[in-house]
């Protein structure tokens, strides 16, 4: 089974639209290191917040080279700690949507995707059916996502 590590952000996308059964769908399990557990367990008093500690698909792991982060310090905890335990376990994908975080995955050989790439895999495996509706509710739900990005996914999926 791939190796899949996704940042928080991703993860709390889908729970704020009741959808991070998708990643399970998509991907069966996902690894996610201590930063990004920590972030999602500090949104504990949030509508959306689910335990992911009970979720057996969705494993956290420790990054063994701690050092490592202060040389990422232009990205937060997370995403320093999902682009070191990927280059660490050598993992197959990385799941990020903020920018940053992005390029310095792939200056680092990652292979990276982010929320909206989930969705396009999602309607590609016919796990749901259309992509439109899940990105007009998360921006319902405060997520940016990027106009003209928006209409080239569309375009690209006939939506």
């Amino acid at each position: 089974m791939p190796d899949i590590i996704s940042d928080t952000t991703p993860i709390i996308s889908l729970l704020k639209i009741n959808e991070l059964e998708i990643l399970h769908k998509a991907y069966q399990s996902i690894i996610i290191p201590e930063a990004v557990f920590k972030e999602i367990e500090r949104g504990k008093n949030k509508d959306y917040y689910t335990d992911i500690s009970k979720l057996d698909w969705i494993k956290v792991m420790e990054i063994k080279n701690k050092n490592a982060v202060t040389n990422l310090n232009y990205l937060d905890s997370g995403e320093a700690e999902v682009i070191i335990l990927a280059r660490e376990i050598r993992a197959d994908l990385v799941i990020i949507d903020e920018i940053l975080g992005r390029k310095f995955a792939k200056n680092a050989g990652l292979i990276v995707t982010g929320t909206i790439g989930v969705l396009i895999k999602a309607k590609k495996m016919k796990l749901i059916n259309n992509v439109l509706p899940l990105l007009e509710e998360m921006q319902n739900k405060g997520i940016w996502i990027d106009k003209g990005l928006k209409e080239k996914i569309l375009i690209m999926l006939n939506e």
